[in-house]
C-alpha cells in the first residue's frame, strides 16, 4: 500500500508582523481541512529586528509609531477574527521581535529533541505545544499591549502552558537557539523570501507571500497532494 501524501508548508513570519497575526486563521484552517496531509515548518525573520529603525524607516515622515498604529487600527477594523490594543505600537514597544524569536526557537528546539510534545492538542484547536506558544506572544503583544521582547512575559507564557523552563533556558544560553535562529535567516536568502508572512511549498518553487487568500493557498496545495511527483510536468 502507497502512503500517503504529505505536503510540507515552510512558514516563514515576524511575531510583530500583524499580517502574520491575522494569517494565523489561514493556518488554523488548513489544519482543520487537510490534518496529517500536511506538515508546517515554521521559520522566524527579522522583519523587525530593529524595531525603531523599522519604524522610522516606513513612518518617519508619516506620523511615525502614531502614524502607524493608526494604520493598523484602520487595517484591523477589515479583519473581525484579530483584537489590536487601542495602544499598540505606543505604549510598551518592544524594541525587537528578536529575543521572542530565540525563545520560539528554544522551545522549537524541545520539540524536536522529544523533550515535548509536537503532537496535536485538542485544548489548543488542534496546535501544538509550540504553535500555541507562537500564537499566544502573538496575542500578548497585539491583543495586551504586553512587550514581547521582555523574558520575564515569555517566560510567563512559557509557564501558562506548562513549558519546561530550565529546559528553555538551556537552548538560550548554550546558543542553540540563536544558532536555530541564524539558520532560518540563511534560508529566508536562500529561498529568496521577500517578508512576512510567507507560505512556501514544493520545496521552495511555489512561493505565496503578504495577505494571500486561503483559497489559493488550498489549491496549492491540493494539486500538491493530488501530485505524487511521478507525473511529468507538460511544459
Amino acid at each position: 500500500m502507497s502512503e500517503k501524501p504529505i505536503a510540507t508548508i515552510s512558514y516563514f513570519s515576524d511575531v510583530l508582523c500583524v499580517w502574520a497575526y491575522a494569517a494565523q486563521i489561514k493556518l488554523d484552517e488548513l489544519r482543520r481541512q487537510f490534518g496529517d496531509q500536511i506538515r508546517v515548518e515554521y521559520h522566524f525573520l527579522r522583519v523587525f529586528g530593529d524595531v525603531a529603525a523599522r519604524i522610522d524607516a516606513g513612518w518617519g515622515e508619516k506620523g511615525g509609531a502614531a502614524g502607524y498604529a493608526k494604520h493598523l487600527e484602520q487595517m484591523a477594523a477589515h479583519f473581525a477574527h484579530i483584537d489590536i490594543h487601542p495602544q499598540i505600537w505606543t505604549k510598551n514597544v518592544p524594541p525587537t521581535s528578536a529575543s521572542c524569536h530565540v525563545f520560539l526557537k528554544a522551545i522549537q528546539l524541545l520539540e524536536k529533541s522529544g523533550d515535548i510534545s509536537a503532537a496535536p492538542e485538542p485544548r489548543f484547536g488542534g496546535k501544538s505545544l509550540f504553535e500555541e506558544a507562537a500564537w499566544c506572544c502573538r496575542l500578548a503583544f497585539f491583543r495586551d499591549l504586553q512587550d514581547i521582547a521582555d523574558r520575564t512575559n515569555q517566560e510567563a507564557i512559557a509557564v501558562k502552558l506548562a513549558l519546561p523552563l530550565p529546559l528553555i533556558r538551556g537552548q538560550i544560553d548554550s546558543g542553540a537557539a540563536y544558532a536555530a535562529l541564524c539558520a532560518d535567516f540563511d534560508a529566508k536568502e536562500k529561498h529568496l523570501v521577500e517578508g512576512s508572512p510567507t507560505f512556501l511549498l514544493n520545496q521552495g518553487r511555489q512561493k505565496l507571500y503578504g495577505d494571500v487568500g486561503y483559497r489559493v493557498i488550498e489549491a496549492n496545495i491540493q494539486e500538491l497532494l493530488a501530485d505524487s511527483g511521478e507525473r511529468a510536468s507538460w511544459c
